[in-house]
């Protein structure tokens, strides 16, 4: 039989928030009683976080269960829950149900509080939300009446990696109560891929939901006497922005951050601040909405979990994690200027299969002062590539929390061969924006923003001293840039390429014949039957320009035989090979280009 219900209306702060965010005009899904599959999905949940207020109105967070029937209806809109707690240390459980088991059952007459729940099956990502007030209960078997209940359209399902949940028996041991966290929560925070938050309008009606993301998206902005704060990114969701709406409102959330493998849970409850468009940016590069979170008060509890769990699929639509500015040692934020820039790309040389050179030509009236040699330059693609907002994108899922911004390394100069408004780039065929690049037609007229032009990597030449530079494939572009200030006789490259880009190699000779003399080549892949061909045709043309050419990868003995070179050593390479060199370098001054982030 149907049903017919008012519609629940927005409140002030979700309807702010989605006008900030501009959302168009949409209907709230907020259901006003437990619908038949909602009580299907709280049955078949193990899990289910559950928020409260304490007596001074702070919000706290716990997470129950351990398998699933612990929580079921038992009438119309009513839940009951029964399972094992932490009757000491649980912050929502001592403010609910008080310390003192058995002795004090809730008079549903005297005591109505107001609570907010988020059922949740982490293997199948299923959840649902709802909050009412609690109506009887003791620490032997208690109930909550469900005013509301909700299932959000899949608000942010996409970014909970799967899990098996295992019931295990809390035995809780209080680890910390004081502020700042201890390293052990640190180190909880670093790896956490999820965390269950509350917030309340007004202190009338209450929300608990869930975020969710790649191991240490919740990153540490301070941690000392002073002040704990945390910073998390808010991704791509369904856009009711009901969280986001009662922090507006009422800036207090409660946190709890379950630690899986030893079942350890960190509660915490704090102040909000919601930090948006170039505010956010300028924090957590490449986010355009995140959360900070005042850490007031905190509960850091040993083995308080009724449950473990076993790790299962991560979520395809986890963006790499996104690291606080001031995280980032020599990575400066994009020097934004106070006028409108665009680059319009006036040329294009494919030099190997997958690295071109890619000239623009910037629209500023000055240019003496934008860049300077090791910087890099950040090109916003939105207008160019953006496909607009999408719920959920399987066929690339990634592209949701894209915001289609790309920061590279100018590889030409400041000076010597362009005129004053023109730079290069270097780069290689990676993904969406790089393929874009490559088959570009250059009649197109092609302009794109410019962020801004930053970077601290510098190389430095003192009199009579000896410059090394080790450089993995495309991470010659910081050399490149700085070749006309440097004395080639007293610089070294070690320069570790695969055969199919040659061609790079072959561009960078051509143009900086002084070079030749300076360089050891490291030429790899020729393993592979597919290029062994290719290795073949390129000794002739690397032998004619008199390099010395080494047709293997680049091996420690390579490195440390010449550790007499310089005090400092500077480095432009991928990951693998950049942890491999400080280990070779040791008690060196290495100085390096980080792709990290």
């Amino acid at each position: 039989m149907a049903s017919i219900h008012e519609r629940v209306p927005w409140h002030q702060g979700e309807d702010v928030m989605q006008r900030t965010m501009r959302v168009p005009g949409q209907g709230n899904p907020t259901n006003p009683f437990l619908t038949p599959n909602g009580a299907r999905l709280i049955q078949s949940s193990p899990l289910l976080a559950l928020g409260t207020l304490d007596d001074t109105g702070r919000p706290w967070t716990t997470l129950l269960g351990g398998e699933a029937g612990f929580a079921r209806p038992l009438a119309q809109s009513i839940v009951g829950i029964r399972t094992l707690v932490d009757a000491v240390y649980d912050p929502v459980i001592s403010s609910l149900l008080g310390r003192k088991p058995q002795d004090n059952p809730v008079d549903p007459s005297t005591k109505h509080h107001a609570v907010s729940a988020l059922a949740i099956a982490l293997a199948t990502r299923d959840r649902y939300k709802l909050a009412g007030k609690l109506v009887a209960g003791d620490l032997d078997q208690w109930a909550k009446d469900s005013d509301g209940g909700q299932v959000p359209p899949a608000e942010a399902q996409m970014y909970l990696n799967k899990k098996q949940i295992i019931p295990a028996v809390p035995d809780p041991a209080l680890l910390s109560s004081t502020l700042p966290l201890p390293a052990e929560a640190i180190h909880l925070l670093a790896k956490a891929d999820l965390f269950f938050i509350t917030s309340s309008y007004d202190g009338s009606s209450m929300s608990t939901n869930h975020r969710g993301g790649p191991p240490g998206f919740v990153r540490v902005m301070q941690n000392d006497r002073s002040s704990t704060t945390l910073v998390y990114p808010e991704y791509s969701g369904n856009r009711l922005y009901q969280t986001l709406g009662n922090l507006w409102v009422t800036p207090k959330a409660g946190i709890v951050i379950p630690d899986f493998d030893n079942g350890n849970v960190l509660y915490l409850t704090g102040s909000t601040d919601i930090v948006i468009g170039k505010d956010a940016a300028a924090l957590l590069p490449r986010s355009n909405l995140a959360v900070k979170v005042h850490v007031e008060e905190v509960r850091f509890v040993q083995a308080g979990l009724a449950f473990r769990a076993q790790q299962g699929a991560a979520s395809p639509y986890n963006p790499p994690v996104r690291f606080l500015v001031t995280e980032r040692a020599g990575i400066d934020p994009p020097a934004v200027t106070n006028q409108t820039v665009h680059a319009r790309l006036i040329g294009k040389e494919i030099l190997a299969p997958s690295i071109g050179r890619f000239r623009f030509r910037v629209t500023a009236a000055d240019t003496g002062r934008l860049w300077a040699p090791g910087q890099y330059v950040a090109l916003a693609f939105d207008e160019e590539l953006g496909a607009g907002y999408s719920h959920m994108r399987d066929d690339d899922p990634l592209s949701l929390n894209d915001d289609l911004v790309r920061t590279f390394t100018v590889s030409s100069p400041r000076r010597g061969g362009l005129p004053e408004d023109e730079f290069e780039i270097t780069i290689r065929s990676v993904g969406k924006v790089t393929h874009s690049l490559f088959r570009q037609n250059i009649r197109a007229g092609l302009e794109i923003p410019i962020k801004g032009f930053a970077g601290t990597f510098s190389i430095k030449q003192p009199d009579g001293e000896v410059v090394p530079f080790v450089a993995g494939g495309i991470g010659i572009t910081p050399l490149l840039a700085h070749l006309p200030e440097l004395d080639l006789k007293r610089t070294k490259l070690f320069w570790t390429i695969n055969v199919r880009d040659i061609g790079l190699v072959v561009d960078t000779f051509d143009r900086c014949p002084q070079l030749v003399g300076s360089t050891t080549l490291y030429v790899s892949g020729a393993a592979d039957a597919a290029v062994r061909g290719q290795e073949l045709q390129s000794r002739p043309s690397l032998a004619r320009y008199g390099a010395q050419v080494f047709h293997r990868r680049m091996e420690a003995s390579d490195i440390q035989g010449e550790r007499v070179l310089s005090m400092t050593w500077y480095i432009c390479a991928g990951s693998q090979l950049r942890q491999a060199l400080l280990s070779w370098l040791s008690a060196k001054n290495v100085v390096y280009e980080d792709f990290d982030y």
